[in-house]
């Protein structure tokens, strides 16, 4: 009996890669780029199984050109690349990867944050540029006091969570916004659920943790930055169209808010001439958030095994449309 074909859009980590090999035809993408949309329909035509990252579109045009498709499987927690009703209405399922790679952005959201407080960014740059000239001044690079500040978290899912828990850890009071409150982490690390308005105007930093939908496209615009204190620093591991771009470098640009720090940007990557880089206080990375040794093998083998379930007919591991089950849709 032949095995399943399986296409798997980037190079995800040799083990996932054994494990996939091991049970279908898997062909992987070559390229550090991903494949172009064309490619990646050619590609996809006849496979059972389709594993993809946050780069590759899959809406109704690549789906109608894939009658074989069982599965899809996202090596990413976020799913907005992807058509959900799309794929529900087929009765494929989806597969992500939550959970594993929590800590690890939760790690550098926080860095970011240290990072946009302390100016070590910019005055990294300073030292490299020669300028150190004098050992000491007690009134230069003066920048934000993090412990016992107010944290406040827009989105309280398993990475917020972890943020929140290293916010404790420097003795941060954290306020939260989520859909609904959670009584169990309020109990547990001292949480206050607050609404948007509240957050915005009380606390020091601001840290966004939410997955890009129509709700909260734009959510942090020049309305909101004009709500937060002149000293508060934003920070951004969720998605770059959370937060108007355009409206963060007027708010920076003139003071409305102290600093950023971003692990996204809208759009990705960001242009070499967009202004956002051409001001010191603002910390961007290359949406790295999960890119720790331990995170990226877990979200690969997780991709790998939610694959294989989907191919064999059983439950995924984590399954976004988990209404594929309940019958014809």
């Amino acid at each position: 009996m032949p095995q399943p074909r399986v296409f798997v859009t980037r190079n995800i980590g040799q083990k996932a890669l054994e494990v996939i090999g091991a049970e279908t035809d898997l062909e992987v993408w070559p390229q550090e780029e991903p494949p172009p949309p064309q490619e990646l329909k050619q590609r996809s035509a006849n496979v059972q199984g389709l594993v993809t990252t946050i780069l590759d579109r899959v809406d109704r045009n690549l789906l109608e050109t894939c009658p074989q498709l069982k599965v899809v499987s996202q090596m990413a927690v976020g799913v907005d690349n992807i058509d959900v009703a799309a794929l529900t209405s087929r009765g494929i399922p989806l597969g992500y990867t939550p959970g594993v790679l929590s800590r690890a952005t939760a790690d550098l959201a926080f860095a970011l944050l240290l990072a946009a407080a302390r100016r070590v960014a910019e005055t990294d740059r300073w030292v490299r540029q020669g300028e150190w000239k004098l050992a000491f001044h007690p009134m230069w690079w003066l920048g934000a006091d993090v412990g016992g500040a107010m944290m406040g978290i827009v989105g309280l899912g398993q990475i917020g969570l972890e943020m929140a828990k290293r916010a404790r850890g420097f003795d941060m009071r954290v306020l939260y916004t989520a859909r609904f409150p959670k009584t169990e982490a309020e109990r547990q690390y001292g949480l206050e659920h607050a609404d948007m308005t509240t957050l915005l105007r009380e606390s020091d930093f601001v840290s966004l943790h939410v997955p890009l939908t129509p709700e909260t496209r734009g959510l942090i615009g020049a309305k909101e930055l004009a709500a937060m204190k002149p000293t508060a620093i934003l920070v951004n591991t969720a998605r770059g169209p959370v937060v108007d771009s355009k409206a963060l470098y007027q708010a920076l640009k003139q003071g409305s808010i102290a600093a950023a720090g971003l692990d996204v940007t809208d759009p990705e990557p960001i242009p070499a001439d967009d202004p956002l880089l051409s001001l010191d206080n603002v910390v961007i990375t290359p949406h790295i958030g999960s890119s720790s040794t331990g995170s990226r093998e877990a979200m690969g083998m997780l991709a790998a095994r939610n694959l294989i379930a989907g191919l064999n007919g059983q439950p995924l591991v984590h399954c976004f449309n988990p209404e594929v089950y309940e019958g014809p849709q």
